[in-house]
């Protein structure tokens, strides 16, 4: 696990050995039509289309910290706007608070996932995640069985296919293109998620490991989980299906609960986020929910023998 090439201190060092149990892993994301299916069956709201509890909220921000304004604490999500074009683009803000934002409503109010069924689901928070996980008899992957899938049988590779990087003239991933965040020349075909399987998979038979939606881990996020990691096994054997830390510590953000992301997303681009590596990492508060972060499952036993699993059918 991790970067080999990564420098000391960063939360992919140091580079460390892990061993990880069999498991099965879904072949793509979770697609709105599958998370569609759960919501009919269940009845399940998400944490985007619920009221923000400021009570609750306060919680997780530093003390003294002021109530914000009530339409903040309306039901929404964070959404990519693309910003004004400027000399300082470490100046710009390219996300917006958008009440009335959801999985079914990915732009905001007026959106639709009608023609996107085949899309990976956006703006699911990691209980949305795991609420689905369960209800499909799944969980969500740790972070040492998810960079396993995602190498696909190739060690110490900087990609899921391999050591060469992802070019506009042969796009290989679902990120962006162009000049980030204010000119996307969408040569790989798609200007936000696409739909599932419409890449080549990796090693094991996996789509969409790099690029598209960020996917959630069970894991909690601590920005010094692989230096403590290594520094408590020393010189024994790998750990075996390592469950990550016991709780969440980022040092820009102490009062936050998050958990670890990988993959990358369609707003990944090498300038400015390449962590559609296989070592690449976030941590995403618990109850953020964002137009680029979805998830897919894993189990233990071995699903029905229903032959190769078929991608959901491309919409227009």
């Amino acid at each position: 696990m991790g970067d080999p090439d990564a420098p000391r201190g960063s939360d992919e060092w140091p580079s460390h050995a892990v061993t990880v149990s069999g498991f099965w892993m879904d072949v793509h994301e979770v697609t709105n039509q599958q998370f569609s299916d759960f919501v009919k069956a269940t009845g399940y709201v998400t944490v985007a289309e619920r009221r923000v509890e400021w009570e609750q909220l306060k919680t997780q921000l530093p003390p003294g910290t002021a109530r914000p304004p009530e339409e903040m604490l309306q039901p929404g999500s964070l959404v990519f706007r693309v910003p004004q074009d400027q000399p300082n683009v470490a100046r710009l803000n390219w996300w917006q608070w958008v009440r009335g934002a959801n999985w079914r409503h990915p732009d905001g109010p007026g959106s639709s996932i009608e023609k996107r069924m085949d899309h990976p689901v956006v703006h699911v928070a990691w209980e949305d995640a795991d609420a689905y996980a369960r209800w499909a008899g799944k969980r969500l992957p740790t972070e040492a069985e998810w960079e396993f899938a995602a190498r696909g049988g190739l060690e110490s590779r900087p990609y899921t296919w391999g050591d060469q990087e992802p070019t506009d003239k042969e796009p290989r991933l679902n990120i962006w293109q162009g000049r980030f965040p204010v000119d996307n020349t969408k040569t790989d075909g798609y200007e936000g998620t696409a739909p599932v399987g419409s890449y080549d998979p990796n090693g094991y038979g996996l789509h969409d490991m790099a690029g598209n939606v960020w996917e959630w881990c069970s894991d909690w996020d601590r920005a010094d989980a692989f230096e403590r990691r290594a520094l408590a096994n020393g010189d024994a054997p790998p750990p075996l299906d390592p469950k990550g830390p016991g709780e969440s510590w980022d040092p820009g953000e102490p009062h936050a609960s998050k958990r670890v992301s990988r993959g990358g997303s369609f707003l990944c681009h090498r300038t400015y986020c390449n962590a559609y590596r296989t070592s690449g990492r976030i941590g995403p508060s618990v109850d953020t929910g964002l137009s680029h972060h979805g998830f897919r499952c894993v189990c233990d036993a071995a699903p029905p023998a229903t032959g190769t699993p078929k991608l959901p059918k491309k919409s227009d």
